[in-house]
């Protein structure tokens, strides 16, 4: 990235979002308003058990979508029913942090999100407690990086956003300041 580069959605977190979680929570100290701390992108492939190649492939998407090379998750146990052996490739993961974490939320929200078929909001109850959300994609070629002619096969992914909020309703209100798309409440 540039030199003097900051991605749209850090200035909006940062002029828009920021002041306005101090406000609302009355903070004391600016080093108490929850900020995005990383985003993790996971991807299981559970069919390379009996195709070494699409773990290749997997791994080539992820890294086209998150902008930097994922790593390969391996088996930690044997599983005879499944095929699986201990230290077999099995998912790739890949963890985004600062101005490239800015950069995937700006397009998991602003266009992977708008072409997810039947969308109708992301459920607002995926928090874990700790202030981290947690969201599944059925499909990988909502993001435009994806070449769809060239996809040899359609994966899920989930992605987890993790915060330093301390409580779920502070992390709710950081992402709708960022335009999470929420489901309306019934």
């Amino acid at each position: 990235m540039a030199e003097g580069y900051e991605p749209r959605l850090k200035g909006v977190y940062n002029d828009k979002v920021r002041p306005a979680l101090q406000e609302k929570f009355n903070y004391t100290n600016n080093m108490m308003v929850p900020k995005l701390d990383k985003v993790v992108l996971n991807m299981g492939v559970g069919e390379a058990v009996g195709d070494s190649k699409k773990i290749k492939s997997a791994l080539e998407d992820l890294g086209l979508i998150a902008g930097q090379k994922a790593v390969a998750t391996k088996a930690k146990t044997s599983i005879a029913g499944f095929k699986l052996r201990e230290d077999m490739n099995i998912g790739c993961k890949v963890t985004l942090r600062k101005d490239r974490m800015f950069e995937f939320l700006d397009r998991l929200v602003t266009v992977a999100l708008p072409r997810v078929r039947d969308f109708r909001g992301l459920n607002d109850k995926s928090f874990d407690g700790n202030g981290n959300y947690a969201m599944g994609l059925k499909e990988h070629i909502v993001f435009p990086e994806i070449d769809y002619d060239k996809v040899d096969e359609v994966w899920g992914m989930d992605v987890v956003v993790c915060t330093t909020a301390k409580t779920d309703d502070e992390a709710r209100e950081l992402l709708k300041g960022i335009n999470f798309p929420f489901a309306a409440q019934d």
